[in-house]
């Protein structure tokens, strides 16, 4: 029985797992490089999993940042609206 080439690799050390997690905290090479890393066909299944994992968290975050900033704005929007005497633009 063979095993899938995916298994005759050697697992990732940890210092390319040290290397990998500091790359990633640099905020525009680190996304891009998840984004190489997470379609790259040579980049090692289990690391491949981690970086989409990574920008699965990454986007959930930014949504709910764009949904809080958009409720806030409306909220202090509507509090100026509020106190405009709209007759004066007649």
């Amino acid at each position: 029985m063979e095993l899938p080439n995916e298994y005759k690799k050697p697992p990732t050390s940890l210092g390319d797992w040290i290397i990998a997690v500091l790359i990633k905290r640099i905020p525009l090479i680190g996304l891009i490089m998840l984004i190489i890393w997470a379609t790259d066909k040579e980049t090692d299944p289990e690391k491949a999993k981690w970086v989409k994992a990574e920008l699965i968290v990454k986007l959930i975050i930014f949504a709910a940042v764009i949904i809080f900033i958009a409720v806030i704005g409306f909220g202090v929007f509507a509090n100026f609206a509020d106190d405009v005497n709209w007759s004066d633009f007649d």
